[in-house]
């Protein structure tokens, strides 16, 4: 049984779709025209809107546009006694899931409606599916025991709910901003919409446009097929642009006017494509200095830095790092313990350590320590390779030498894996960890495999 609206301006195809519908045990309200059918989809949840096309006050196209752009829309079936290929094709191309011609034949019409309540029911149930994935994953290794981090949620929250607003997350590699990114999603009216992540480093020079925005058949060598970027892709939803300093030049102009004119152009084409996306970036540049440089456009960092927020690094919220390090093994486990997590030495070390790579590096330490302890309690012995008898500091710029020497090869390898651990793998990142370019970063990479 299904709760369907009918809205027709003619009583009397109101009346018999009610009958009709009635007696397969569906629930039939009546609306006369588009106006009073959206108020009542908005105060009821109809599994079926059945809608004519010419009415008063909001015609059937209006209405359908508005049910396509509420945050959970619901399927519609066209009918209308004028009947065109234009408009049966503008009906499909606005999203109705079907379009009936009157008069209407019963079986025909039942048939129809079948079909598009089965549409309803699936809908319904990645509904469900969606808001148990949020509930269940939506603050995942959010860890909220630091006034830092309490006080950038509720910025977040806030603007979560400004459904446009260009945000700017900015903060060290590893400390968590697309794990912001999606809270800010999922706390938004685009919640239901897709999310789409890129990385903007990871992403060669040549191919950043045709990711971004799209490209024709024949655009490119081995463009064989046209191509939707991630704009289209996340059309209506959130896209995150993580190092978005990483972006060519280039690529930072059609950039700016995707988001200034909601417009953007695949490669190779002419067709200006219009698009409604929340873009949030991200960062651990200096993207001012790269505007003063000159390899960063000072419009596109205008444009970007609506609402920036800053991401604290572990290490000025170190009362989160036991926390965090407990829900990182009970994430990683295969079944959840009730016993003690760490023991206190496990603590010590945990705490002793100065996590470069932050949030990234811990939830890695962990997953290597589950690795180790299995079902047990995490130890001193589990967290071993924490102990930093490599080189010591004693000030951010003074080393120790070890009184037996060490070897300088294998230092450098050293640095450069715990670099890459940190920044999964992130060339760009690490690079950046180490003073290096990432040319250079690679250069070192490629002399310690030949070496080795």
């Amino acid at each position: 049984m299904a709760c369907i609206l009918v809205v027709d301006d003619e009583p009397k195809i109101r009346h018999i779709l009610k009958i009709m519908l009635g007696l397969k045990g569906h629930n039939v309200d009546e609306a006369q025209d588009g106006e009073s059918a959206l108020e009542m989809i908005q105060a009821t949840a109809y599994d079926l809107v059945i809608s004519d096309i010419r009415m008063p006050k909001m015609d059937g196209f209006a209405l359908l546009e508005r049910i396509q752009a509420m945050e959970v829309p619901c399927p519609v079936i066209i009918i209308t006694a004028y009947a065109t290929v234009d408009s049966a094709v503008e009906a499909m191309k606005k999203g109705a899931v079907d379009y009936i011609t009157k008069p209407f034949e019963e079986s025909r019409l039942i048939l129809t409606v079948e079909k598009a309540l089965g549409i309803s029911k699936i809908l319904a149930e990645n509904r469900e599916l969606k808001e148990e994935l949020n509930r269940s994953s939506g603050d995942t290794d959010l860890i909220c025991v630091s006034k830092a981090m309490k006080n950038l949620l509720e910025m977040a929250r806030r603007v979560a709910a400004k459904a446009d607003t260009t945000v700017l997350l900015v903060g060290e590699s590893g400390t968590g901003k697309e794990v912001v990114a999606k809270f800010i999603h999922q706390n938004s009216p685009r919640a239901q919409r897709r999310f789409v992540a890129v990385n903007c480093a990871s992403v060669t020079a040549s191919l950043v446009e045709s990711i971004l925005f799209g490209h024709e058949r024949g655009a490119f060598t081995g463009a064989d097929r046209r191509k939707q970027g991630f704009f289209e892709y996340s059309n209506k939803g959130t896209l995150f642009l993580d190092e978005i300093g990483d972006l060519p030049l280039e690529a930072q102009a059609k950039l700016l006017r995707a988001l200034q004119e909601k417009l953007i152009q695949r490669v190779g084409g002419n067709e200006a494509i219009e698009v409604d996306v929340r873009v949030i970036c991200a960062t651990n540049q200096d993207l001012e200095s790269m505007v003063e440089q000159g390899t960063f456009r000072s419009d596109l960092f205008y444009r970007i830095n609506v609402f920036p927020l800053r991401i604290p690094s572990l290490r000025e919220r170190t009362e989160a790092i036991i926390p965090l390090a407990e829900h990182f093994i009970q994430k990683f486990r295969e079944r959840p313990s009730n016993g003690p997590l760490l023991t206190q030495g496990a603590k010590r070390i945990l705490m002793d350590h100065t996590w470069p790579g932050n949030v990234r590096e811990l939830a890695n330490a962990l997953e290597r320590a589950i690795i180790l302890a299995g079902e047990g309690t995490v130890t001193s012995e589990h967290l071993s390779f924490l102990k930093t008898d490599r080189i010591q500091s004693k000030s951010p710029s003074t080393w120790e030498l070890p009184h037996k020497g060490l070897s300088l090869e294998d230092l450098e390898q050293d640095l450069i894996r715990q670099a890459m651990e940190a920044t999964g793998n992130n060339q760009s990142a690490a690079a950046r960890l180490l003073g290096l370019t990432r040319s250079k970063l690679r250069t070192r990479i490629k002399q310690l495999e030949a070496y080795s």
